[in-house]
């Protein structure tokens, strides 16, 4: 089903909690459909909570949230999710093909035979993620990098124009790094939309839309508006300096040289004013 709206997700006051926990406090913002979005922000600042509410897996507290022109429960069956931590059994003799196949049940049903549109689903999630020579391998034999790269395939492989990934680049290795990038990219192209979880700021800084979390939405938009130094100090409590196209954060305690820097004292360190115990 095609994509009419240009708006993936449009949220107004949205706030989440979990029993008397306040997830995600009050926040109104929106993401454009087909692009690739970032949400970032540190730990415990509401990344995951915010995907499990566009996800429809866990009901809004206060206020509303629309994904593709609809309720979220509504557009499930057009939203694919990779789950951060998915678990299969190393007990379960399963082959990579069987893995990225599983993610076609939610469309035809568990027990169902795969036709020839699903079997190239399938294929092409594989050949996406640059994973087409190791199919037949069992799951288990791969990299921890093959793994992940695998259960991103199995997102792939979805009827879906929502993809929603809970840091899938958290922990891989740089050529499997690539590999997800660029088949996000890919999956853009053909007109879906994506969004990310992550940590990585350089991430962040490549993708189309940017949401910045600190237990609520603190800026959304295009990575220039999003990413400030003024933005990033309020969700981090760090000073951030942006150098080009990196950020550095400023600490008080060192002070830049040339070539080495000086350390500066400062009482959470275990060492005597003016000398320096991590040469």
């Amino acid at each position: 089903m095609p994509l009419l709206s240009m708006t993936a997700v449009t949220a107004r006051d949205l706030s989440a909690r979990y029993d008397d926990r306040l997830a995600l406090d009050s926040s109104t913002f929106e993401i454009p459909a087909r692009s690739l979005v970032a949400v970032i922000g540190p730990n415990g600042s509401g990344k995951s909570t915010l995907l499990d509410l566009i996800a429809g897996l866990t009901p809004p507290a206060s206020g509303t949230i629309e994904v593709l022109s609809s309720e979220p429960s509504a557009a499930r069956d057009r939203i694919a999710y990779v789950l951060q931590a998915t678990s299969i059994s190393r007990t379960l003799p399963i082959s990579v093909k069987e893995v990225v196949t599983m993610g076609r049940y939610a469309s035809i049903g568990m027990g169902r035979r795969l036709g020839r549109n699903d079997r190239a689903a399938v294929d092409r999630a594989l050949e996406q993620v640059e994973l087409s020579d190791v199919a037949g391998a069992s799951f288990h034999e791969l990299s921890g990098g093959q793994r992940q790269r695998v259960l991103v395939a199995q997102g792939l492989a979805q009827d879906h124009d929502l993809l929603l990934l809970d840091e899938p680049l958290i922990g891989v290795d740089l050529g499997s790094s690539a590999s997800i990038e660029a088949s996000l990219s890919e999956d853009v192209s053909l007109g879906k939309t994506v969004i990310v979880t992550t940590h990585d700021l350089g991430q962040a800084m490549a993708a189309d839309w940017v949401v910045l979390l600190a237990g609520m939405v603190l800026a959304h938009g295009s990575p220039s508006d999003v990413l400030t130094e003024e933005n990033l100090a309020r969700a981090y409590g760090l000073r951030v300096v942006r150098s080009g196209d990196r950020f550095v954060v400023d600490d008080p305690a060192h002070q830049g040289t040339d070539e080495l820097h000086v350390h500066l004292d400062r009482s959470i360190h275990l060492e005597p004013p003016g000398t320096d115990l991590h040469r």
